[in-house]
């Protein structure tokens, strides 16, 4: 694919778009904006674990959709006034993680004029995959 983006911003300037929003409350971090996919991390610990210590469900989708939301913006054109809201969003958990970090990275699989289709792969800290998601996007004015 070629590349998708038609905004380049620094990881550091995305990471501070989370400021006062439930990714900064869980310890997201953009860490790379590659030629087709946007990647972050997220610490796993109390604030992103359930009650048996286990990496939360819930904090993966949020870990997801963080990432997928904010790669669907940058595809946009930045004139347009537009902006790519999740619609759908599906997760399937593949291994527990307890400690560490783990890293999201969004790709897309569709971009079109109304909708956009994202995967996102979330892997432990020994590169192991322990989610897999998937996240519709529609494109609307803002």
């Amino acid at each position: 694919m070629t590349d998708p983006f038609r905004q380049r911003p620094s990881p550091e300037a995305l990471t501070q778009l989370l400021a006062g929003t439930a990714g900064e409350s869980l310890g997201i971090t953009i860490t790379e904006l590659g030629p087709d996919y946007l990647r972050g991390t997220m610490p796993v610990d109390a604030r992103t674990v359930q009650p048996f210590g286990l990496l939360h469900g819930g904090s993966s989708v949020l870990l997801a959709e963080t990432l997928a939301s904010l790669a669907g913006y940058l595809c946009l054109d930045p004139g347009a006034k537009q902006q790519a809201a999740g619609i759908e969003i599906n997760a399937n958990h593949l291994r527990a993680v307890t400690e560490g970090l783990v890293t999201g990275t969004a790709r897309p699989i569709h971009l079109g004029r109304a909708t956009q289709v994202w995967e996102i792969r979330i892997e432990d800290a020994k590169g192991r995959l322990a989610c897999i998601s998937r996240m519709t996007a529609a494109v609307v004015g803002r």
